[in-house]
This record gives structure tokens, C-alpha cells and sequence, in this order.
């Protein structure tokens, strides 16, 4: 992790990101200077759940995986986060620290923002509040269809929901299988590593992908569906 300044090559001073195209100069300069500009390398943990949270964090450039953990460290994947999407949006509102985990899977370079000052913004613009709301409850609606998928399928149903959501990331990011280890793609589907390993090998038999070292190819993208479905 390392604080980027105006004499970095790779710092960014402008906000060009479509959520902020709503903001009058004055929100924008306000943005400007409540916000850090940070260089988080491949490893590092963006948010740590249950520590305090005096920001919110925007992705510029980069991906992370969001994920939880219990009391015995075991962790469950939640999402991949892109450029453009907002970390600890639920920290504006209501809660003082970070329920949940964030780990970059690529170099990401983030702004971390005051959630004072987006604060004050929200209660002076309306569309910019309502654009973060429906943000905050989009997620949700993920994170509630993720629970079910894990509490209602079946590990073939699982391994094939996971395969076909990471499978969208690819057109944009072709190394996204490669950014994952196998435990990745376990904590994405709540099954142990061994598990994974052998799903994947039975459907690389049936036909369904293929395995190219870390990479995965989806060849029958409408039988995964299929298998989905009747997990």
C-alpha cells in the first residue's frame, strides 16, 4: 500500500468516473480535497471487517475480491469488485466499521474519500444520493442471491454458479481464472479446495470446460447453465 502524490507517474487528478459527473464544482472540489489517492498492491487488504471505517473507498483501476470471515478465519467470497464501484458504502449510514474484507487481486489504485464530506454531498444533491443508494441496495440484492444459491443448491450447482459469475468478468479481464487460486473459486462456491479440484476435473470430463493450467475455458456455456439450474 502506498499513498499516491501529484509527482507519481500514476496518479490520477481527475474525477472522471460517471457518478461524479453529477456533482457541481463545489462538491467536486469538496471531493477533491477530503480524498487519498492509494497504490494498493496484489495481496493487500483494501477493508478489513471490523475495523474502523473514517472513509469510503472508489476503485479506479483494478479488481478485489470482497469476501467475509467467521471466528474460526474461514471465509466466503462475496463478489469481485471493479473500477467504478464504491467499498463501504453501508459505513455512510449506519455502521462505524467495515463488515467486511476486501483483498486486491490485481495492483488496484483506489480514493479513499471522507465519508463526511460524501456525506454532506448526499444531503445536498439528491440524484448523487440516489445514484449511491441504488448502488448500496444493488449489491444487496446480489448478496441476497448469493446466500440462497449457497444455502439451496447442491455442489455441481454451486461450482456452475461460480463458473458462469466469474465467466463475466472475462471479455473485459481474460485473466480472471488465472487471478484465482482453487481455494479462490472454493470460497466463492462454500465447498473445501478438494472439493472444487474434483468438480472441476469431472466437468472438464463431461465436456463442460477446460482446464488450461490455472486458466478455465467454458465450453458449454448452456449445459453450465443447465447444470445450474438444477443444482
Amino acid at each position: 500500500m502506498r499513498t499516491l502524490t501529484e509527482q507519481d507517474k500514476e496518479f490520477i487528478c481527475e474525477l472522471n468516473a460517471p457518478c461524479f459527473s453529477i456533482l457541481k464544482p463545489e462538491e467536486v472540489e469538496l471531493v477533491r480535497s477530503s480524498k487519498t489517492q492509494v497504490l494498493y498492491r496484489k495481496g493487500d487488504n483494501l477493508t478489513k471487517q471490523g475495523t474502523f471505517a473514517s472513509y469510503v473507498l472508489f476503485m479506479i483501476k483494478g479488481l478485489a475480491i470482497q469476501y467475509i470471515e467467521d471466528v474460526n478465519n474461514k471465509t466466503f467470497n462475496l463478489r469481485i469488485i471493479q473500477p467504478g464501484e464504491f467499498i463501504g458504502l453501508s459505513s455512510i449510514f449506519k455502521n462505524n466499521t467495515f463488515n467486511y474484507s476486501s483483498i486486491a487481486i490485481t495492483d488496484c489504485q483506489v480514493f479513499l474519500v471522507e465519508k463526511s464530506a460524501l456525506l454532506e454531498i448526499i444531503s445536498n444533491n439528491g440524484p448523487f444520493g440516489l445514484g449511491l443508494i441504488t448502488r448500496y441496495s444493488e449489491q444487496n440484492i446480489n448478496l441476497y442471491d448469493t446466500l440462497k444459491k449457497v444455502m439451496y443448491r447442491q455442489m455441481n450447482g454451486r461450482i456452475a454458479d461460480t463458473l458462469l459469475y466469474l465467466n463475466q468478468f472475462k471479455e473485459s479481464n481474460p485473466e480472471i481464472f488465472t487471478l484465482l487460486s482453487r481455494k479462490d473459486l472454493a470460497d466463492f462456491t462454500g465447498v473445501s479446495t478438494e472439493s472444487v479440484v474434483k468438480l472441476l476435473k469431472s466437468l472438464q470430463q463431461d465436456g463442460l470446460i477446460k482446464l488450461n493450467a490455472k486458466d478455465i475455458e467454458i465450453l458449454d456455456i448452456e449445459k453450465l447453465k443447465e447444470l445450474s439450474l438444477r443444482g
